[in-house]
């Protein structure tokens, strides 16, 4: 069995497009939805995408904390945790959805195992195996990850929510980021994840131009800036870590 893991598309609809292509030609057989489809410029047309997708493969989803906040906002409760500069996008994400988006989000679960040939047991989360929000790099000291993941049995973590790609041990725990589809923090483009038999760390390119023109065609109350600073020069890894370093797990 070879699976697909798709993280943080943030409703970049080209993006998405472009890497399901290429999981076609890779004729998975499962595609793991790791999480934050939402918020973004294109929130009602990328979960059709996704729920129409003509791939003979299973699909499952995951909740990602974008998806939370745009779920307690459909339901009437705007979250604290959402800073004051973006409650807008996502009481505007919110607007563009049905009832029956509602429900489809609200049963996402929060986590999925799978057993994968040549990996064993994989463990879906969004940010790590005990919250959707908790950051951690490649870089975060091995020491302060330890008690996240020193209760998990499966020998491999896949996870999301930083935006950056990376495969590393914790422990006897294999930890890799899918890093994201549609919002990358590093070289412009779309990543993701292959797995089976071992573990491939995929980015798609796509045309960016044309995805920024798309994005800056919609109502999406931030579309200038989505366009430019998430397609068309993304912020760089580098910079990335120095301000995940202030935020990052402490143990």
């Amino acid at each position: 069995m070879r699976v697909a893991a798709i993280y943080d598309i943030h409703a970049n609809l080209p993006a998405l497009e472009a890497v399901l292509q290429d999981v076609r030609q890779a004729e998975v057989d499962h595609i793991v939805v790791g999480g934050d489809v939402l918020p973004g410029p294109m929130p009602r047309e990328t979960i059709e995408c996704l729920l129409q997708l003509e791939i003979p493969t299973r699909l499952s989803f995951i909740q990602g904390n974008g998806d939370r906040v745009v779920l307690a906002q459909m339901r009437g409760a705007e979250s604290s945790e959402v800073p004051p500069q973006f409650r807008e996008v996502i009481r505007w994400n919110a607007q563009q959805l049905h009832p029956e988006h509602e429900a489809l989000l609200a049963a996402w679960p929060e986590t999925l195992s799978l057993e994968v040939p040549g990996l064993g047991e994989v463990l879906f989360c969004h940010a790590t195996p005990r919250n959707d929000t908790e950051i951690f790099t490649r870089l975060t000291p091995e020491e302060r990850l330890l008690p996240v993941f020193g209760g998990i049995s499966a020998p491999v973590v896949v996870c999301g929510h930083t935006h950056m790609q990376f495969d590393r041990m914790v422990g006897n725990t294999r930890a890799v980021n899918a890093g994201s589809v549609g919002m990358p923090f590093q070289e412009p483009g779309a990543y993701w994840l292959l797995l089976g038999p071992g573990v491939q760390l995929r980015r798609t390119a796509y045309d960016l131009a044309q995805a920024a023109a798309r994005i800056r065609s919609t109502k999406y109350p931030q579309a200038e800036d989505f366009a430019a600073r998430n397609v068309l020069q993304p912020p760089s890894e580098q910079e990335t870590l120095q301000a995940f370093a202030r935020v990052e797990l402490k143990g």
